[in-house]
């Protein structure tokens, strides 16, 4: 039996490692002929295609500007932007903006790995880690993406609230650790459920340790914003809350969020049985009426 032979090349293997280096060419290759296609769907005519009308656009096809490093979910590509020449405006791509360098799922990413407490210092070599060695991204950028949510939370903390009617609060601090900062910060937040059925964010601000002085703090901007006093406020156990409700809306109702109730009883049960009191707490709290919840009170004991 004669020796078996091969011609011509065979194609390249996919395999698992380089994978991702395959599906990122193959994307860099579709979005380049996405920017393509813009510029013939401009023309009305493909690549070196004569004009076939007189009064056809005097506009033609003029090279690609410099290579464009485009950062994706999936890491970063190059592509060149097609330019054309003979235009009275200049031509803005629908696929990629002048001076875009980002798709919308990155700038999601970097807010998130900061309020996970990524350091400053390691987001560079996380974030090119994740995104390829070109990405345009550093901590510089983090840094001045910070400056933004703080214009932006500034600006969002002075609107006014006279226009709504707020019927429910419900109020929890929240602890995260930023990035830039050394220690935990507590964020207090207060979600409003107002008349219409609507639930607004009308709170998202620093305190320390939710103590009441820092309750009393965001209670009294909100009210100097113009918001009436909600009939019932809902919160775990800590005391800061009702302490700076008496002091700036003494009249709105309180209550216990039956959600931490039901977790700090669970936590003081076996993990067995942990189910079934869950879903004897949760009848509890479902209860048509107050007999009913104290008949369903007296099983979950027994």
């Amino acid at each position: 039996m004669g020796k078996q032979t091969t011609k011509g090349n065979r194609p390249s293997i996919i395999v698992w490692d380089n994978l991702e280096e395959w599906v990122r060419r193959k994307v860099q290759e579709f979005i380049q002929s996405l920017l393509e296609e813009e510029i013939t769907e401009l023309l009305g005519r493909q690549k070196s295609e004569r004009r076939q009308a007189v009064d056809s656009l005097l506009v033609y096809r003029n090279g690609h500007s410099k290579a464009r490093h485009l950062t994706l979910g999936c890491g970063t590509v190059t592509v060149y932007r097609p330019r054309v020449r003979g235009l009275e405006q200049r031509f803005e791509s629908r696929v990629l903006p002048m001076f875009a360098r980002r798709t919308a799922e990155v700038n999601k990413l970097i807010p998130q790995l900061y309020l996970h407490g990524l350091s400053l210092g390691d987001f560079d070599l996380a974030l090119r880690g994740l995104l390829g060695e070109a990405a345009p991204v550093s901590a510089s950028t983090v840094a001045r993406l910070k400056e933004g949510w703080q214009a932006e939370w500034d600006e969002w903390k002075k609107h006014p609230l006279d226009g709504l009617e707020v019927l429910f609060m419900w109020v929890d601090g929240v602890y995260v650790k930023a990035g830039l900062e050394k220690d935990k910060a507590a964020l207090l937040v207060i979600v409003g459920g107002l008349a219409d059925g609507r639930k607004v964010i009308l709170a998202v601000a620093p305190g320390y340790r939710e103590s009441t002085e820092s309750w009393s703090g965001v209670l009294r901007d909100l009210k100097e914003r113009g918001m009436n006093c909600p009939r019932l406020v809902t919160g775990d156990g800590n005391l800061g809350i009702w302490g700076a409700l008496s002091n700036v809306y003494p009249d709105a109702a309180e209550q216990r969020c039956w959600n931490h109730k039901i977790v700090n009883v669970l936590d003081k049960l076996p993990k067995k049985v942990q189910p079934q009191a869950k879903r004897r707490l949760q009848d509890i709290a479902y209860a048509e009426g107050r007999p009913e919840a104290e008949e369903k009170r007296d099983d979950f004991l027994a």
